[in-house]
């Protein structure tokens, strides 16, 4: 009996000493509440790594507001490709085009320079007098705070030598663009600076055949437009060895075949033949 009762007393330590151990583990380990809080929020670019950019979050459970590639960071897919936007407001030639169709996302807000170009620097007292005086030879001089805070601007490659930067910057209002006309544009709206020069390709972007839109794709249907600096870099349009256009991006994986397809070789045949 005393054997017994030994043995018993035995397991019954072992038995708290387990369940102690096992209770301090999960204590240890992090809720899953908790888990989910501390991971860090996916975040992809949506057009060029720079500019917009857009936080992956739940619509609903099970829905994301946007897909990010595992491969280049990229946004693939957008479960709400209205989120954050507003109405682009009237372009020219676009008038016939119903109010609240066309949006756009701002960038304005997330630039945060640009409010201090018009107020801490460009304000209009000492040597940034308004009118300012600028150089007679209209090349920008070098400026190390400047160059420090946008490293593109020490080498500009635009216009390659062509323009300088108050051909698109307003001269007394730093914190906005300049149209054809000397009159302040928004940072929101490029396009009606870029197409002072690119008017073939403003053109282009408003007939829908060059950049980027997402939405409802029938004819009267209400769409994301992406602006030009949200997939062009204006102060490096010339980038890299290729010397022009878009920095290159590794390329995504191939769709994968639908089943029961051993090959993709239709895609070689060209569906009119010659």
């Amino acid at each position: 009996m005393k054997k017994l009762a030994i043995y018993t007393l035995v397991a019954a330590f072992c038995g708290s000493a387990v369940y102690a151990f096992s209770a301090a583990d999960k204590a240890a380990e992090p809720a899953p509440a908790a888990a989910a809080a501390a991971k860090e929020p996916v975040v992809c670019f949506e057009s060029r790594k720079g500019a917009s950019e857009i936080t992956q979050q739940e619509i609903k459970p099970g829905l994301p507001n946007v897909k990010c590639s595992p491969t280049t960071g990229a946004a693939l897919w957008y479960g709400d490709p209205y989120e954050g936007t507003v109405p682009m407001g009237k372009m020219p030639m676009l008038e016939k085009l119903p109010e609240g169709h066309a949006v756009v996302k701002p960038r304005s807000e997330k630039l945060a320079l640009m409010p201090m170009c018009g107020t801490a620097c460009h304000n209009g007292v000492g040597p940034n007098a308004n009118p300012p005086t600028l150089p007679k030879d209209k090349r920008a001089k070098p400026n190390p705070t400047m160059e420090a805070m946008v490293p593109d601007l020490a080498n500009l490659q635009h216009g390659r030598g062509r323009i300088w930067c108050m051909d698109c910057h307003h001269t007394t209002k730093r914190n906005m663009l300049v149209d054809h006309y000397g009159d302040p544009v928004s940072f929101d709206q490029p396009q009606l600076l870029c197409g002072k020069c690119h008017g073939d390709k403003l053109r282009d972007w408003r007939d829908g055949i060059h950049g980027k839109r997402i939405g409802d794709f029938t004819s009267t249907g209400k769409k994301r437009w992406f602006t030009c600096t949200e997939c062009h870099n204006p102060h490096n349009v010339q980038d890299g060895a290729r010397n022009r256009g878009f920095v290159q991006l590794q390329p995504e994986p191939s769709p994968q075949l639908p089943k029961g397809m051993k090959d993709a070789k239709h895609e070689l045949m060209h569906p009119i033949p010659h």
